[in-house]
């Protein structure tokens, strides 16, 4: 682990423990919370037939709206779709299919 990513680490746990402090003492609410847990957590690795499902069975979309949704381009969600294509998402797309995959594509729209 690359001195950059321990300290992210570092940090993101000590945001979770604080947050989980002040559910503690009713001062965060335990849906705050659970929103603080969901940001601290790495988002788990998205394989090309875990984006299809999400896409096909949570947001019930094309690949031209999801892309829309995602703020990504239709050939980056077709690459991410296809198993020989090597790209997988990452990032702030990674949270966004997370959030999609929990929660439904209502996540997206409020």
């Amino acid at each position: 682990m690359s001195k950059k990513a321990s300290e992210e680490a570092r940090m993101l746990g000590e945001l979770l423990e604080t947050a989980e402090s002040l559910s503690t003492y009713g001062v965060m609410s335990k849906t705050d919370l659970a929103h603080v847990r969901t940001l601290c957590h790495e988002p788990p690795a998205y394989t090309p037939d875990r984006v299809i499902e999400i896409r096909t069975t949570k947001a019930r979309m094309s690949q031209a709206v999801f892309a829309s949704f995602l703020n990504v381009s239709v050939s980056t969600v077709q690459k991410w779709e296809s198993p020989t294509a090597g790209k997988r998402p990452s990032g702030a797309a990674a949270k966004l299919l997370q959030l999609v995959e929990m929660k439904g594509i209502e996540a997206l729209i409020t």
